[in-house]
């Protein structure tokens, strides 16, 4: 063929209808052959590979977080998520791992460490900064360095999704993404947060938590790759791929059963109870006269014993809400100073060696029952003392018995309380702010110590002066 002769005319390419072309556009598009799949994977890892934006808005990530929560406020925090960097390096990682490249793996696994400690020295340098207020509440700490059943749920679906969407789609996942940054980037700013403070039951927990939920996406990762028929084709890609997955497993079977920081119960009801158990009041007022001694031994020399020489004073308030009425009752039906004054009488003109009365007096005075209520958490902490040691945490509607005691702590008024969990008596501090008392107390100011009431021999003198001179 010489160049002034025409070209031999192709063959028509087969036409296909529109319809067709959409469905098969929206179909998973993963090639069968070889090449073909080299030519996606290639795709893919140019996609994901890791480039300076990772780095800049990790720590415009973590510095928004630390800010969110020093000030302690989830608006915040959710605003700090949404300037997350894109995760594109985690799907990266978990394709090299598939495919055997060594190299890409131990890059893709870089970047995000450091991406993950930009965002951990953010936290830290938050929780420097907040040691100046302290104590005061940091509910969203707490509540973000704890493993929940919903965010694993929402983690799962999150991982599927964006890895779905980068494998299908040309554009950026953002809004999975997101979804995964706010799963793993919370609980690990958290920890640096807890570990800059030091308040305790926030670090280690939170990376802990970040280590599971990380290890809990990668299983999910991992599988919907080799749904989307991402096997590994060489010995490289099976031990990397099997090995990956395997110590993602362990991570999440060893720190999800062991622990004291292991997935909390979900938070109780806020609905207060219909009934409130009290226990009844018992004030009882006992007056011993002992028993006179005598020269003689003969009974007759012995005056008559007089009914009266133990007297009581017995209430009972009914196990009410209502007021206890307060009414003595003698036992010999006969006035307090008139039985008093008889007894103290006969004893002085029989001149009879006599002990001095003494007056025992018991009180137990109606306990004072509280509930949890956090409106900004799901629980609260009871401390050994005022902002001190964790012991546990208390959800909301946990009931609690307030003692009268209470301590001012910069500002910050902290309570005495016993609580029961478990059957096992726990007794420590928790913030007065986050208690809603259930019954009536008459005074609570913040005081270091209990004030206590005695009687004194002259109280003693006084009330045998009033009742021997009453008629």
């Amino acid at each position: 063929m010489t160049l002034n002769e025409p070209s031999p005319s192709l063959p028509p390419e087969p036409t296909v209808p529109l319809r067709t072309r959409r469905r098969r556009r929206g179909q998973l598009v993963v090639p069968r052959d070889a090449d073909g799949r080299t030519t996606l994977l290639h795709s893919l890892a140019h996609r994901a590979y890791p480039s300076y934006e990772l780095f800049v808005f990790a720590i415009l990530c973590g510095a928004i977080l630390g800010l969110g929560y020093f000030f302690d406020s989830q608006a915040v925090l959710i605003f700090g998520i949404l300037l997350a960097p894109l995760l594109t390096p985690w799907i990266g990682l978990l394709l090299s791992a598939l495919t055997g490249s060594l190299r890409f793996f131990f890059e893709t696994l870089a970047a995000l460490l450091i991406s993950s400690a930009l965002i951990f020295l953010s936290g830290l340098l938050a929780g420097f900064a907040v040691r100046v207020f302290l104590p005061r509440t940091l509910n969203e700490a707490f509540l973000h360095s704890h493993l929940w059943w919903p965010d694993l749920i929402v983690l799962a679906i999150a991982a599927i999704i964006l890895t779905i969407s980068f494998v299908r789609s040309e554009d950026k996942p953002y809004l999975p993404s997101v979804m995964l940054a706010y799963e793993l980037f919370l609980p690990l700013s958290a920890s640096g947060f807890g570990l800059g403070s030091g308040v305790t039951g926030i670090w280690p927990n939170g990376l802990l938590v970040f280590v599971v939920y990380f290890a809990w996406a990668s299983i999910f990762g991992i599988l919907t790759l080799i749904a989307l028929r991402f096997l590994p084709t060489n010995l490289n890609g099976f031990v990397l791929s099997a090995g990956s997955l395997l110590v993602s497993v362990v991570i999440v079977v060893l720190l999800m059963t062991g622990g004291k920081w292991t997935i909390p119960s979900m938070p109780q009801s806020n609905t207060a109870p219909t009934s409130i158990p009290t226990i009844p009041t018992l004030l009882t007022l006992t007056l011993n006269v002992p028993a006179v001694s005598t020269a003689t031994s003969s009974p007759e020399a012995l005056p008559s014993a007089s009914p009266a020489s133990v007297i009581e004073i017995s209430t009972i308030a009914p196990a009410t809400n209502t007021p206890a009425a307060y009414t003595p009752t003698i036992m010999d039906n006969s006035r307090i100073t008139a039985t008093v004054g008889a007894a103290l009488t006969r004893a002085a003109s029989e001149q009879l060696t006599t002990l001095p009365p003494t007056i025992t007096l018991t009180i137990e005075s109606t306990p004072v029952y509280a509930r949890v209520d956090a409106i900004q958490a799901n629980g609260a902490n009871l401390r050994q003392d005022p902002n001190g040691k964790f012991m546990i945490e208390l959800d909301n509607g946990s009931i609690v018995e307030v003692q009268p005691d209470t301590q001012d702590v910069n500002g910050v008024v902290w309570a005495h309380v016993i609580a029961v969990r478990n059957n096992q008596r726990y007794e420590g501090w928790i913030l007065q702010s986050v208690l809603d008392i259930a019954t009536p107390v008459p005074i609570w100011n913040p005081s270091s110590t209990p004030a206590s009431t005695m009687l004194t021999p002259s109280d003693i003198d006084t009330l045998t002066t009033t009742s021997t001179s009453t008629p």
